[in-house]
């Protein structure tokens, strides 16, 4: 996959959310050259103008989509188009030691994004699982390791629990087009990664949150966790990736 901005973003100090980077024929052509080679095209994009921008080039999926609106889900929609809100770093700008313009525009997004979300929810957009995590575990809860959140964030935009985890698991391979991994499903030839649970997710979404409650875990049929980790299990070689 290749990643575009296609508008600006907090962390970027000389850009605004709002505006859009590239011009309709650049963005065009980034979705026509990445076709050579097999790859969907991800735009980040919180200003209506580069996503809008975005998916008349043919983007594969919206990141963020904070000031999206009824225009907007049409649009995704025309398209199949995928949004991936990754609402856990935006909820994480709350709490962040940030620069002041990082502050300034962080309170903004935060303010608007949920209901943006919503918005897509209610409108038939689908939604992909995605955290855009960057930092380190020192960075709380926009720390490798804290993905988990991402599927009770989903839940309180609007997603039933047995959506937000089929947008953590069956729609994360649907963004990748022509190179996507067989993944995401539990059927046989596909890939063997597996987790399961003390507790039932769809009761609590934010159980998948707590690696407490992760009480095995399976990658490409090889246990990872669990009482028989290092040993490999294979009643679950070609079962599924990513299942809660």
């Amino acid at each position: 996959m290749i990643k575009v901005c296609a508008s600006g973003g907090v962390f970027s100090e000389v850009d605004h959310p709002m505006h859009q980077q590239f011009t309709n024929a650049e963005l065009s052509m980034i979705v026509e050259i990445a076709g050579m080679a097999e790859r969907s095209v991800a735009a980040h994009c919180h200003g209506k103008a580069g996503i809008m921008a975005a998916l008349e080039a043919g983007v594969r999926t919206i990141e963020h989509g904070t000031y999206l609106d009824e225009e907007c889900v049409v649009a995704m929609r025309e398209a199949d188009a995928i949004l991936v809100p990754t609402r856990s770093v935006i909820d994480a700008l709350r709490d962040l030691p940030l620069p002041a313009f990082a502050q300034r525009k962080g309170a903004a997004v935060a303010a608007q994004h949920e209901d943006a979300v919503r918005l897509a929810i209610e409108g038939g957009v689908q939604i992909a699982a995605g955290s855009d995590v960057v930092f380190n575990v020192s960075a709380g809860g926009l720390s490798w390791g804290c993905h988990g959140r991402e599927v009770g964030l989903l839940g309180d935009a609007g997603l039933s629990p047995l959506a937000a985890i089929e947008a953590a698991t069956a729609n994360g391979p649907l963004t990748l087009g022509a190179q996507a991994p067989r993944s995401g499903v539990l059927a046989v030839g596909y890939d063997a990664d597996v987790i399961t649970l003390d507790a039932d997710p769809l009761a609590n979404l934010r159980v998948l949150a707590g690696p407490e409650h992760v009480t095995n875990v399976w990658r490409a049929g090889q246990q990872w966790k669990g009482a028989d980790a290092g040993r490999s299990t294979p009643d679950l070689v070609g079962a599924q990736r990513g299942s809660a």
